[in-house]
Parts: structure tokens; C-alpha cells; sequence
């Protein structure tokens, strides 16, 4: 599986911006996919992730409500919708997936096997 991201730039507070996720491969690897982000000196961190079979989504608490996650299967890609934007969603963000992921477990970076390249969203 390949994960391919984009979508990133630069937006200022309270603005929006859209990464894209593109997959290749055989689908059974990301029935599972997820965003995850990095600031320097931190921890990879959770964002949101979904279920390519039956759609179930999970947010951190740190963006339920502001962030979406979708999936559009028919072109493989994967998007996180980020609206409300706020200086400390600065970070890389990651895309990854799995063909398993422990079920409560679906926002720790430890269970995903592939990843993407990351793409850099900067918000002042």
C-alpha cells in the first residue's frame, strides 16, 4: 500500500483547509485509515480515523467537532476536512492505514502498519 497526502499549506485562525489521502493497493490493507499529526518535540498524535466498511469514524477530543473524516472509495482517497482552525493544530499530518486495528484502539499510531509521506499544516 502507498499512502499519498496532500492538501497542506498555511491558513490563519478560524480558516479551513482539506488534505487528501490517496491509497493504492489492495484495499484490504486500509479497510482501516487514519489521520495522525506531529508537532516538533511531541508525540505522533491521533487525529480522526474511519472504517472503509460501514463508515464508523473516531475523533480525538482535540478536534471533534471542527475536523471531518470521509472516504471516498471510488477514488481511494481518504480526506480530513479541518475547519475552525487553531494555532496548536500546527503539525505534520500523517496518513496511515491497516487491514486490522484493535478494536477502541483506532487513534494510536502503533497499530497502523503503512504511512504516508506527511504533509505540513501551519496555522498562525
Amino acid at each position: 500500500v502507498q499512502l499519498v497526502e496532500s492538501g497542506g499549506g498555511s491558513a490563519q485562525t478560524g480558516g479551513s483547509l482539506r488534505l487528501s489521502c490517496a491509497a493504492s493497493g489492495d484495499g484490504y490493507s486500509s479497510a482501516v485509515m487514519g489521520w495522525f499529526r506531529q508537532a516538533p518535540g511531541k508525540e505522533r498524535q491521533g487525529v480522526a480515523s474511519i472504517y472503509r466498511g460501514g463508515g464508523s469514524t473516531y475523533y480525538s477530543d482535540s478536534v471533534r467537532g471542527r475536523f471531518a473524516i470521509s472516504l471516498d472509495s471510488a477514488k481511494n482517497t481518504m480526506y480530513l476536512q479541518m475547519n475552525s482552525l487553531k494555532p496548536e493544530d500546527t503539525a505534520m499530518y500523517y496518513c496511515a492505514s491497516d487491514s486490522v486495528i484493535l478494536p477502541g484502539r483506532e487513534l494510536e499510531a502503533s497499530q497502523y502498519t503503512y504511512w504516508g509521506q506527511g504533509t505540513q499544516v501551519t496555522v498562525s
